[in-house]
């Protein structure tokens, strides 16, 4: 039997799982961005590791440290190269996350770095105006 390459169907590699370790790291790095836990990201960040990191739903670490109202750690995350852009698989930002809880400091946060309020779905915009937050509004008309 063969693949659609004429290869043995047997000589695929199987696809490869994380080590342990690998996984421990990540649950380490999205734990911490989720409790704001800025000295240990920054060490990790300043060893190497992705500010790019998701989780199998596609949050990133800037989307857990925004949804949790961590804008130290979102600021932290941004100094090193997060990006503030990405959605996650339902397609919601960092910052309309942000906006949904209403933690006005880390929009400002994510505002800072270039979040972009009418990506995503629903936009930070649109989130905004369903829960009436039009102090936030304000700050995207700036």
């Amino acid at each position: 039997m063969t693949d659609n390459a004429g290869q043995p169907a047997d000589s695929r590699p199987a696809p490869s799982q994380p080590d342990a370790d690998v996984i421990e790291l990540a649950t380490r790095l999205f734990d911490a961005a989720r409790s704001g836990d800025e000295p240990t990201l920054r060490a990790y960040l300043e060893a190497g590791a992705p500010s790019s990191l998701a989780n199998q739903s596609g949050d990133t670490l800037i989307m857990l440290a925004a949804y949790h109202g961590h804008a130290g750690t979102v600021r932290l995350l941004g100094e090193h190269g997060a990006d503030v852009q990405t959605p996650n698989d339902r397609g919601q930002t960092p910052l309309a996350g942000a906006v949904f809880k209403g933690y006005a400091d880390v929009v400002d946060a994510l505002l800072e770095f270039g979040a972009d309020p009418d990506a995503g779905t629903p936009s930070a915009r649109q989130a905004a105006q369903m829960f009436g937050r039009d102090e936030l509004i304000q700050r995207f008309n700036v």
